[in-house]
């Protein structure tokens, strides 16, 4: 069960392995973009090539929908981003249980997006936790987990990309040793529990009194969606990379104190950041160097 591209390396391990695929459940076919032409999900794009039986109810309540499953009696359910919490009804039918391919060592970072709000939060670490599921949200018992460092210059996407392939190793580990009745689920310390709620666009404003660190911190988690932006002469600018200038700065924060080929040189709280890219509304995303070509910013321009 699942959805978007994070589940798909997973999906394709699943079917490479010794385990029978029998089944895939995917979110229902969704419209799309500009033209809102119906688009399909990644999971159940790679799924029509394997020719499993291809599920998407509108609802995991759908009786006629836990019926099937019931019908094909399957030994165990991954789950990997599916996008819909599972009834009670569902949890039961499998005999070793569903699990959960989860992108954050729980119980930190429970929810819909543990691996932009990892790096916005400045963690140094996160990782993959096959899961056991209950009816909470992130709050089944651990089965196995590996570690994943964050560096600098890690964004969202670099990190998804990351993730999603120590998923697909770690899944297949797990379902081995469920087959082999050698795991052994470790309850998790719900009193060092934190949460990663869906991204909102508003939650991707610059706030140019923070201190440089976490502007920088920001911009990467955000990068490629929602994309963390500003505002420039009242119009939305989005900034998808920066640096951070360790130094004092004397004017207020938002304040362009430099403006080249290098970056856009803007104060923050506490330093500030070089700007590398960026896309203003109705444009496209660009490098700095190209943007300043058409678009001047000169030294003493407020940003927000």
């Amino acid at each position: 069960m699942g959805t978007p591209s994070f589940a798909v390396p997973i999906l394709r391990a699943i079917h490479k392995s010794n385990h029978e695929l029998i089944g895939v459940v995917t979110q229902p076919d969704r419209l799309k973009g500009r033209g809102r032409k119906l688009g399909i999900s990644p999971v159940k794009e790679l799924a029509t090539g394997f020719r499993p039986i291809v599920m998407q109810p509108q609802t995991t309540k759908d009786e006629a929908f836990i019926g099937e499953v019931k019908r094909m009696s399957p030994d165990l359910i991954v789950v990997a981003a599916y996008g819909r919490m599972l009834t009670r009804d569902l949890l039961d039918i499998p005999p070793l249980g569903c699990i959960n391919v989860h992108a954050s060592l729980l119980p930190k970072y429970r929810g819909a997006a543990p691996i932009q709000w990892a790096i916005v939060k400045g963690e140094r670490k996160t990782g993959i936790t096959i899961m056991k599921m209950d009816e909470g949200m992130d709050t089944g018992d651990i089965l196995l987990a590996q570690e994943v460092e964050i560096g600098d210059e890690d964004t969202a996407q670099s990190l998804h990309d990351r993730l999603t392939q120590v998923g697909a190793s770690l899944i297949i580990k797990a379902m081995d040793q469920l087959d082999k009745g050698t795991l052994r689920p470790i309850p998790q310390d719900h009193s060092e529990a934190s949460y990663a709620p869906p991204l909102k666009k508003e939650d991707a404003l610059i706030d140019w009194s923070q201190d440089g660190r976490e502007i920088f911190n920001r911009i990467r988690g955000f990068n490629p969606w929602p994309g963390a932006f500003t505002y420039l002469k009242g119009l939305r600018l989005k900034v998808f990379s920066g640096e951070i200038i360790n130094e004092e700065v004397r004017e207020a924060p938002g304040k362009v104190v430099q403006s080249g080929s290098e970056g856009v040189k803007v104060t923050t709280g506490k330093g500030s950041l070089l700007i590398k890219e960026v896309q203003l509304e109705g444009r496209k995303r660009m490098p700095i160097h190209e943007f300043l070509v058409g678009n001047e910013i000169p030294p003493g321009t407020q940003m927000g």
